[in-house]
């Protein structure tokens, strides 16, 4: 190997042909555009690197760039006020770079069309500055380290353009991102770099493909959920889907609708960290349930990497400890604030930022559990309390000084705590995804009732699947809604990206 060159020659950059910027008045041939530009090149970047693991002489460094799309206003007009997203509040160039286009084509082609309607102005098709990593061209389970070996006389990196952390991260969605002097303004919320290194880590920690994940989304914290939500989705796929198409599993298994038996080899994988499984509507208007665990770190994590998927509703179904004396075990919270002693997101979105409650998923969630429930209007509130709920990260905490949480928990006017609740929804009002918290009273710490395994066992069998139909009536609820009155004005700041 060591005779293919020398690590210290310098190496001339070879790219793709210069691609020429075009511009289109038609949302769906821009997305073509795009699509045809970064399928060029990043089989440029995979068709190099593999003539090199096999052997081919060295003699440049590769290199491809994301596509980007951009439109330019001159004009301060005014547009549908009721829209929270689809335009731009000043005159000006407004860009983002584009990845994985084929995946994200509904998405685009709509963002795109709102776009053009709003400022009847032209979209502009072109090549960015931004490098396409190479671990990110391969796309979903690459392993480009390990074919890199190869390379044992010159770094990958000296060779091609590697994922780069310092330019990969959230300012704008955190509203922390300047536009340097003359450069253009961001066009939607996340840039093509962050949104590849999340896809790559969505497959690692849910052993499912980005393209299976669904606009609405359920998060827990236990399993018995999933395993009703399994038994659900396939007793539906069996029947015909009721307009379910597909349900997937981890590891890609797929049991279509009017099966009975999922496609192919069903040996069950080695469930990942956060499993995902997701039952499959045209459009991706279906749910995906995860399982993310116990804690605000994995609540955090999962949601950093749902987000760049733009989903338009996620929801938290999971159990708490209830705080007032008058609520029972199987008791119904209905989140209406949160208090945030969670502490993973203080960096991000700093606690003194309030996180409202959206009415749109309140009222879907409150008329679910009417409905699932039986119980309507005064009644409702014999089995269902809303009000603030605490999220906290110590999951011991009952094990310290009571003055400390208690006297805050109750200055707080809390009426239920656990881990997940307030950083979930803290990071949809971060990501501006409409978000929402059901939650049922699972023991009762202050007031004598410790969760104890026979309890537990027998709690879980009576009341998981209520609670599981009630969010899924909710998720059927927000999706019949227009996703322009779905995404609430409550969750955009001043300067906005253009971008749901």
């Amino acid at each position: 190997m060591s005779n293919r060159i020398s690590p210290f020659s310098p190496l001339d950059i070879s790219s793709p042909s210069p691609f020429q910027p075009r511009t289109f008045d038609d949302p769906g041939k821009a997305v073509e555009a795009l699509t045809e530009l970064y399928e060029r090149n990043t089989a440029f970047l995979i068709d190099n690197f593999t003539k090199l693991a096999q052997g081919a002489p060295i003699t440049a460094r590769y290199r491809a760039f994301y596509p980007q799309v951009s439109i330019e206003t001159t004009s301060f007009g005014h547009v549908d006020s009721r829209l929270s997203y689809g335009h731009v509040t000043a005159p000006g160039v407004y860009t983002t770079t584009i990845t994985r286009p084929q995946l994200f084509k509904h998405y685009l082609k709509e963002q795109l069309t709102l776009l053009m309607r709003s400022h009847n102005v032209p979209v502009v098709v072109s090549e960015s500055t931004t490098p396409i990593p190479i671990h990110f061209a391969f796309g979903e389970g690459a392993h480009v380290e390990a074919s890199a070996t190869v390379f044992e006389d010159i770094p990958l990196r000296d060779l091609f353009d590697t994922p780069d952390l310092n330019t990969t991260d959230d300012e704008i969605a955190n509203g922390e991102y300047i536009p340097p002097p003359g450069e253009p303004s961001p066009l939607a919320p996340f840039t093509a770099q962050r949104i590849d290194y999340s896809l790559a880590r969505l497959v690692h920690y849910t052993a499912t493909s980005a393209a299976h994940f669904q606009n609405f989304v359920l998060f827990t914290n236990y399993q018995f959920y999933i395993d009703e939500f399994c038994k659900w989705a396939r007793d539906l796929m069996a029947s015909g889907g009721d307009g379910y198409t597909a349900f997937v599993e981890p590891g890609n298994i797929i049991t279509p609708a009017g099966a009975s038996q999922p496609e192919g080899d069903t040996t069950p994988p080695r469930l990942p960290q956060m499993p995902a499984y997701h039952l499959k509507k045209k459009g991706h208007a279906g749910i995906t349930m995860i399982n993310i665990g116990v804690g605000p770190s994995n609540a955090k994590t999962i949601t950093d990497h749902v987000a760049v998927l733009r989903p338009h509703a996620w929801l938290m179904l999971g159990h708490c400890a209830g705080l007032r004396n008058s609520q029972r075990l199987g008791d119904y919270v209905l989140a209406h604030a949160y208090m945030r002693e969670d502490h993973v997101l203080d960096d991000d979105l700093p606690v003194w930022v309030p996180i409202p409650a959206l009415a749109e998923v309140q009222v879907a969630l409150e008329a679910a559990v009417a409905e699932i429930t039986g119980y309507e209007g005064f009644e409702l509130k014999r089995i269902m309390r809303t009000g603030t709920v605490g999220t906290i990260d110590n999951r011991n905490w009952e094990l310290r000084d009571q003055a400390g949480p208690v006297k805050r928990l109750s200055q707080a006017r809390a009426v239920a705590l656990d881990m997940e609740s307030a950083t979930i929804a803290a990071n949809g009002f971060r990501f501006r995804v409409p978000y929402g918290t059901l939650l049922c009273v699972s023991d009762k710490p202050l007031h004598g009732e410790l969760k104890l395994p026979g309890m537990a066992t027998a709690f879980y069998r009576t009341q998981v699947n209520q609670h599981l139909q009630i969010g899924i009536r909710a998720i059927q609820k927000l999706a019949a809604m227009p996703p322009e009155a779905l995404h609430s004005r409550k969750l955009r700041s001043f300067f906005e990206t253009a971008f749901q």
